[in-house]
């Protein structure tokens, strides 16, 4: 039975491999969208979200079936639970992948990042996708240090939006809309670098069985 249980839980694990790589190539695509003023890249992007949810769905529907054939208890309970956390976060890694590439198409066919900002904005975008590359690479080959370093990246994207935040108060060249668009896209790159480590803490968890800690 415990055989069988684990072997539910590695396709799982496989399904939110496949739904880590997917809101990684999102993220790129999204960044490029906004970066080179790439409608197409932005219009497939939102579409594709669908199918970040569908994955969801599906992962989902796996733990259901896990808790209803396997009736898992204690620990491996802990573990079943782990896996929805992981779920939920990689779905809102596409949400917000989604929503840069929105604001590349709404103000297309200019550029939605002004010149003065594209720096922070470009490396932001690194990281973001570096994060998300990593989170991927965590759940297929489930190296804790690889988790361990998510932690200083995050600390990386943070000291970029700090620094996005003081250019907007500092003001600029760039008018209002400019300014709320850079926000919004600051705190999108910020929120998904947070899935990016939630993620991470909860692969430590399925790995360890104790819990990442920052």
């Amino acid at each position: 039975m415990r055989r069988t249980f684990h072997d539910d839980l590695d396709a799982l694990r496989g399904l939110l491999i496949v739904m880590a790589a997917h809101v990684t190539s999102a993220m790129r695509s999204a960044s490029r969208a906004l970066l080179d003023g790439d409608r197409a890249a932005a219009t497939a992007v939102v579409a594709d979200d669908a199918a970040v949810d569908e994955m969801r769905a599906q992962a989902e529907d796996k733990v259901c079936e896990l808790l209803a054939r396997q009736q898992p208890v204690a620990t491996d309970l802990r573990l079943v639970v782990a896996s929805l956390h992981v779920v939920g976060d990689l779905e809102r890694m596409g949400d917000l992948a989604a929503h840069i590439a929105k604001i590349a198409l709404l103000r297309h066919p200019a550029r939605a990042v002004p010149a003065e900002l594209t720096g922070v904005i470009e490396e932001m975008a690194r990281v973001a996708e570096s994060m998300a590359w990593k989170v991927a690479r965590v759940l297929e080959i489930q190296d804790v240090s690889v988790a361990a370093e998510l932690d200083r990246d995050d600390d990386t994207m943070d000291e970029a939006h700090r620094l996005l935040l003081q250019r907007l108060v500092e003001g600029s060249s760039h008018g209002v809309q400019a300014a709320v668009d850079a926000a919004l896209l600051s705190r999108f790159y910020e929120r998904y670098a947070d899935h990016a480590v939630s993620t991470a803490k909860q692969v430590i968890y399925l790995v360890t069985g104790r819990p990442g800690n920052k």
